[in-house]
């Protein structure tokens, strides 16, 4: 991971948020089938913001390594990336392990 600031940053949007959330457990929808990963168009409907905004969002999510986009004819569609989200696993992880000195000990 190179920068988990930026990742943090991305993940710290209401939107992308929900937009991840949509990603790991999608509803049926009429354009989202199998395992093709889940349509622009069913984000807007599930965000309720435009197509553009969609876009910029995902972009942002892409951009740090969190979702994978596919392009189909002149369709994107959308998952989550396993390994992005490992990454920041392993990056917070050395926090969890870390024991801070007590106030006695200082």
């Amino acid at each position: 991971m190179d920068d988990p600031v930026t990742v943090l940053r991305a993940l710290a949007d209401p939107v992308r948020w929900k937009a991840l959330t949509f990603l790991l457990d999608p509803s049926p929808s009429s354009c989202s089938k199998g395992d093709m990963g889940v349509c622009a168009c069913d984000l807007e409907h599930v965000l309720g913001v435009s197509q553009p905004t969609v876009s910029h969002h995902m972009k942002q999510l892409v951009d740090v390594g969190l979702v994978r986009a596919m392009r189909r004819g002149r369709w994107v569609f959308y998952e989550l990336n396993a390994d992005g989200f490992a990454a920041l696993e392993a990056e917070l992880g050395r926090f969890a392990c870390a024991r801070p000195p007590t106030i006695a000990a200082r």
